[in-house]
């Protein structure tokens, strides 16, 4: 057992340890909230408003302190602290959950959703939800998927197929199946953190890296990669979180007002996730520093062909029915 998946009694025993509260109203008056963006973010703008509506809601019982940009630790550090209740609430990429949760993995199989409609549809959905429910085991409430939106590939040369992966060095996320996704392509994937991934690529550690353009223009990575490939070929969706061991030691009136919170808040999220994108690409050209490619449909067909060996590999892990209902799910809603 690793580091990370502490035994709920082990969490509750550190939670007191840790906070010296034991559930006391200091611990319920102030929430912790963690994310891995700037300020400049459709993920920054949510919380804010979900600290607004919560402040509003509770008559001031709670006060909402929100630490962007990684600034308490990365995702997967914020996560073993939430766990015994150092830090209350976080959106966190699915991928970054994976470890307390198998099945979140789903959410980020290469291709899945044609759409975000379909995405939205299918993550709210009594299926999609069911996917959060493993992070109960691991000492998490989980409340909605919030996003990052569809993922696009940048590099240090042109990339047009599969083939042009092969030897490459890519960066991904710490993720089994992220890391099977470029093994599929002949690549190399390299774990690293997000807040060391600009330096990787400054310093020629990596090669490639994929993210939605909100973190390819906020992190700056495309002064250090040459060119951006507009692809969606995987959508970064991100689980809304609170401390279990904490959540479950407030009221049921609280539990419910932070739980519509999430929803209000993430609902606008979304929303502001899609206005802002054509900024991020507007701001990346006018830099000029990185030349855009579009990949054609014949190309992301090609892709799409080269990554289905990572649903065979992927789906092999999970019980027994449980991929084949999500594809159904899927195909279902896009039709």
């Amino acid at each position: 057992m690793t580091s990370r998946h502490l035994p709920l009694k082990s969490c509750l025993a550190a939670s007191i340890i840790a906070l010296g509260l034991g559930g006391s109203a200091l611990a319920e008056e102030v929430i912790k909230l963690h994310h891995d963006q700037t300020t400049d973010s459709a993920q920054h703008d949510g919380t804010e408003l979900f600290r607004d509506l919560v402040e509003e809601r509770s008559g001031g019982r709670y006060t909402v302190e929100i630490y962007p940009n990684n600034s308490l630790g990365d995702d997967v550090e914020v996560a073993q602290q939430m766990q015994f209740g150092a830090v209350h609430a976080a959106p966190i990429p699915t991928a970054k959950l994976t470890g307390f949760a198998r099945d979140l993995g789903i959410i980020d199989l290469p291709f899945l959703f044609p759409s975000r409609e379909v995405a939205y549809e299918f993550m709210d959905s009594d299926t999609g939800m069911g996917i959060m429910d493993g992070l109960r085991d691991s000492g998490f409430e989980p409340a909605m998927f919030w996003e990052s939106g569809f993922k696009q590939f940048t590099c240090n040369h042109a990339v047009n197929g599969p083939e042009d992966f092969a030897n490459r060095k890519v960066r991904v996320m710490e993720s089994p199946l992220l890391i099977a996704q470029f093994r599929a392509l002949d690549a190399q994937p390299v774990p690293i953190s997000f807040s060391e991934t600009y330096t990787a690529l400054q310093q020629g550690v990596v090669e490639c890296q994929e993210n939605p353009l909100v973190s390819i223009a906020n992190m700056k990575f495309n002064e250090v990669q040459d060119y951006l490939m507009i692809s969606n070929h995987g959508y970064l969706g991100t689980a809304f979180i609170f401390s279990k061991v904490w959540f479950d030691g407030l009221p049921a009136e609280d539990q419910a007002i932070l739980k519509q919170a999430v929803l209000d808040a993430g609902t606008f999220q979304r929303e502001q996730s899609v206005a802002r994108e054509q900024s991020y690409l507007d701001t990346i050209v006018a830099e000029g520093s990185t030349d855009v490619i579009e990949i054609t449909d014949a190309e992301m067909a090609n892709f799409r062909s080269a990554m289905d060996p990572v649903y065979t590999e992927f789906g092999a892990s999970l019980d027994d029915g449980v991929l084949a209902e999500v594809i159904t799910s899927v195909e279902r809603l896009s039709e």
